[in-house]
């Protein structure tokens, strides 16, 4: 977007003496934490945004949902995945429903 005008936010939060270390020998802190928080906001579950927990409404849906899904194993990277039951399967390792 050129041509607009975008403020700035100072944004300041507290770390353990440790995370002060480590964060000491990093030459431009702002972009590094910048680039971290961009890199975990992007990555987190759309479902619990992050938390790792459902709330019992997310929950009932989410049993709703696997009703008709698996979560899957991928052959090449080993990650797990999720497929529709009524898709063609790819060949995977089947993993336990959560």
């Amino acid at each position: 977007m050129t041509g607009v005008n975008r403020k700035s936010e100072i944004i300041t939060f507290k770390v353990d003496e440790s995370l002060r270390e480590a964060l000491k020998g990093i030459r431009n802190r702002s972009n590094f934490i910048r680039s971290a928080v961009i890199a975990a906001l992007e990555g987190g579950c759309p479902l619990c945004h992050g938390t790792g927990v459902l709330t019992p409404s997310q929950r009932e849906h989410w049993n709703t949902f696997i009703r008709d899904h698996s979560i899957e194993e991928c052959e090449k990277c080993h990650e797990p995945y999720i497929v529709c039951s009524h898709q063609p399967k790819r060949k995977t390792k089947q993993r336990r429903k959560k």
